[in-house]
């Protein structure tokens, strides 16, 4: 492992981008303070430093930002497609005239590195682009009974007011997949983003502002008190959907909410996803396709390869060239060009991180690389292999989200995917052969919503994102997004 690279000048930058950000509520299309005056500090994860105090949303406030949701959803419902798209367009363009100051901010606020927040932003921006071209194909239908007595006419009407709360890992991109669609269907939404990475969400409530959205189509509610806002503006019933990523635990409590007052969600949740490689993979693009599955983002995305089963006649050297690779990035501040692995995003991420490590070593697990958090000022760990896992090591059973990858041997195709399997989630996979198929007899056995074969890279805001078992239910992106932030009615037409 690398020591850290202590750069003061970039967290000089971070606290001056985060100084450009509005820090208090959106609701209704202005800033706000919150209604008991109550604020929280939000970190640099690289030494611990305030970056900004913004306004802690109340349950008061809450129910502001759906009233202000209320009171624009007819007018927005009516707005004509084109011009919904046209909000959209601008929007987009404007987030890519300023991809650097947005991943500035992002690093700043979540830690990951510069290159990682840039690529961020330019994949957010994308939805921004698909939708406002999605938002002027909406479908419908008419076609005749089968008994010839009438017309079936189909149309798709905004499902109503939505409630979007998303996480920390991807501040952009987790608020811009959740806001396109809805902006496109025509809905009125409140935005509840992590109260680890507020500012990148406050930064996109006054973009879309920049680009004419009408006030209170897009409210945005920081907040600490996570539970109690949100339960308020799902109980109002005008809200009809919740839109949620994150934790299967927290998912679950969500939708016995919703099912109160039957409100539509979408879940993505949890995942632990699996690397499959077989004897006969190319080893040169599975570790390249390895770090890419694994180290995205440091390790902290529900998307990221989370247990790597190897066949046993490469298992060593796949192995090695993993632990070589991980071994060599540089850690330290993500704001500092030459750093390859920013911070952890609190120190809470981090100490999970490192009790999952150890009980790998109690399970019987050899260290390649990395295993042991360094001193110092912040929440870092640094990329770490683990080998000779055992099958029932305990960290396989849990969600790392963190730069560990630890190697378990397998010997047959039908140990892959027993092992690949068995999981209660099923986000995403990943598998590398040579014999085409072979990977895809094995991706249609896998038990995920999505498959990376020979690719370390699945999501594109043009397809439909989503898991299976305990990963959630709905899919954002796609033609499938734009649907689940509709309404289908049916009329019969007399003819």
């Amino acid at each position: 492992m690398t020591d850290v690279q202590e750069t003061t000048d970039a967290t000089a930058v971070a606290r001056e981008v985060a100084a450009g950000v509005p820090t208090g509520l959106l609701i209704g299309g202005g800033q706000r303070t919150a209604s008991d005056g109550g604020t929280f500090d939000v970190h640099n994860p690289v030494d611990g430093s305030v970056l900004a105090t913004v306004a802690n949303g109340t349950r008061d406030d809450a129910q502001a930002a759906v009233d202000a949701a209320g009171d624009a959803a007819a007018a927005w419902a009516a707005t004509p497609p084109r011009k919904r798209s046209e909000v959209l367009s601008r929007a987009y363009h404007l987030m890519i005239e300023r991809a650097d100051w947005f991943a500035k901010l992002i690093t700043a606020e979540n830690g990951k590195v510069f290159s990682d927040a840039r690529g961020e932003v330019v994949y957010a921006a994308e939805f921004l682009r698909w939708y406002a071209e999605e938002a002027v194909r909406i479908p419908g239908s008419l076609q005749t009974a089968p008994g010839g007595a009438n017309k079936i006419l189909v149309e798709h009407r905004p499902i109503g007011i939505a409630i979007l709360v998303t996480p920390w890992n991807f501040p952009a991109a987790m608020a811009t997949r959740k806001i396109g669609p809805a902006l496109a269907a025509g809905c009125t939404m409140v935005l509840k983003p992590a109260s680890d990475t507020p500012l990148t969400a406050l930064a996109i409530g006054a973009l879309f502002e920049e680009a004419g959205l009408p006030a209170g189509v897009l409210n945005v509610l920081p907040s600490r008190s996570s539970g109690a806002v949100v339960e308020q503006m799902v109980r109002d019933p005008r809200s009809r959907k919740l839109s949620f990523t994150g934790s299967t635990e927290v998912g679950v409590k969500l939708m016995q909410l919703a099912a109160e007052s039957v409100v539509n969600t979408s879940m993505e949740l949890g995942g632990n996803a699996p690397f499959v490689v077989f004897d006969d993979a190319d080893l040169d693009e599975a570790v390249a396709g390895a770090m890419i599955a694994k180290m995205r983002n440091g390790g902290e995305a529900c998307t990221a390869a989370n247990r790597f089963y190897v066949q046993s006649g490469i298992a060593a050297e796949f192995s090695g060239r993993l632990a070589d690779a991980m071994g060599a990035l540089r850690t330290g501040d993500g704001l500092d060009p030459e750093v390859q692995l920013g911070p952890m995003v609190n120190e809470t991420a981090r100490d999970d991180i490192a009790r999952l490590v150890e009980t790998a070593k109690e399970d019987g697990a050899t260290v390649l690389t990395g295993g042991t958090a360094p001193d110092g000022a912040g929440w870092f760990y640094p990329a770490t292999v683990l080998g000779d896992v055992p099958e029932q090591a305990r960290i396989l059973q849990e969600e790392i989200f963190g730069p560990v990858a630890p190697v378990v041997t397998f010997e047959t195709e039908d140990d892959a995917v027993r092992l690949a399997n068995g999981t209660p989630f099923g986000l995403v996979s990943y598998v590398y052969t040579r014999d085409i198929g072979r990977g895809l007899r094995v991706s249609e056995r896998i038990e995920s919503g999505m498959v990376g074969l020979n690719r370390g890279l699945v999501s594109d805001p043009a397809a439909p994102f989503g898991g299976m078992k305990e990963s959630g239910i709905g899919r954002e992106g796609g033609a499938e997004g734009l649907l689940e932030y509709m309404e289908s009615q049916y009329i019969a037409v007399a003819w």
